[in-house]
């Protein structure tokens, strides 16, 4: 009798996280919960047979609603006191990727990335042309007071003084591998808090931030886009998969290791096509989890044992 073919998720929420001594016992349960939320959306989905893509997209559409995570309603604003929202979505069977950059009324930017990929010829969709497609294709929007919360208020007033580089990204993503053997990825964020408005990071740009190739893995990042775009480092995991033969593990640990010592901080979740997972960080923290075809849910912040639930 054959096994049972299995399934395997895992999100994060973010590498900016602040020193554990800055977090409260209230806050660190609050962010276990959020992620144990995004984790639990994908996972039933991809227990009742359904695709890694519709998980990922529910699971980061889950964290999106979250408002403390960095995308979404919970969103950084820029240096003008703005909104700009990034987010990309990719398919590893075929490789098919929907993304939109520098967006601010559509609720899920996902759901934006993901109605590029579906309907749409292009890729990546940028301002007021992506904001009309997502008009066009009947995507939820909210309006400003949705997005402004005031803790990432204080946070752009207090980003100056910061003396953490790292506490200013924040992103959230998921990927996964469904029963049929598929694997996909997404992303979204609100981006760095204070910058320049204009700036797109690493989020929605295909083999930086975001990839997808059943034939390798899939990579979900976060942290300083900047260096995980000169590295194509989503891209650079499976490159080393599939040419060097490098397990999961091993491809993401080097290349996050390898941005660390370029100065880049920040980490990935990623997916290879049996469904192990690797969650590496080099920063503080990374908000984390990860849950497979036992249903439970494991999530960490720190260096810390995963919290199962």
């Amino acid at each position: 009798m054959h096994p049972k073919p299995t399934y395997a998720i895992a999100v994060h929420g973010g590498a900016g996280t602040p020193p554990p001594t800055m977090m409260s016992a209230e806050r660190v349960a609050a962010c276990h919960a959020g992620l144990a939320r995004a984790l639990a959306a994908g996972r039933d989905i991809l227990a009742a047979g359904g695709s890694a893509l519709d998980a990922v997209t529910e699971a980061v559409a889950a964290l999106e609603d979250d408002p403390l995570f960095n995308a979404g309603r919970g969103a950084v604003f820029t240096a003008a006191g703005t909104h700009e929202m990034d987010a990309a979505i990719m398919d590893g069977n075929g490789r098919r990727a929907g993304a939109v950059a520098g967006i601010c009324g559509p609720k899920n930017p996902v759901r934006a990335a993901r109605a590029v990929m579906e309907h749409s010829p292009h890729v990546l969709l940028v301002g007021d042309g992506a904001m009309a497609f997502c008009r066009e294709h009947g995507l939820e929007f909210a309006g400003p007071e949705y997005f402004f919360t005031e803790w990432r208020w204080r946070a752009l007033k207090e980003a100056a003084a910061a003396d953490d580089e790292s506490r200013r990204h924040g992103t959230v993503g998921a990927v996964a591998r469904d029963r049929a053997g598929n694997l996909a990825a997404a992303t979204s964020t609100g981006g760095m808090t204070g910058k320049a408005p204009g700036r797109v990071g690493d989020s929605p740009i295909i083999g930086a931030g975001t990839y997808a190739d059943n034939a390798a893995c899939a990579v979900s990042a976060t942290g300083h886009g900047e260096f995980f775009m000169r590295h194509a480092a989503a891209h650079e995991i499976a490159a080393r998969m599939r040419h060097a033969g490098q397990t999961l593990a091993a491809a993401a640990g080097a290349v996050v290791e390898e941005l660390r010592a370029a100065g880049g901080s920040g980490g990935v979740v990623a997916i290879d096509r049996d469904g192990r997972v690797a969650l590496p960080f080099n920063s503080v923290g990374m908000y984390r989890g990860h849950a497979g075809s036992d249903g439970a849910l494991y999530t960490a912040i720190f260096d810390e044992a995963y919290r199962r639930s």
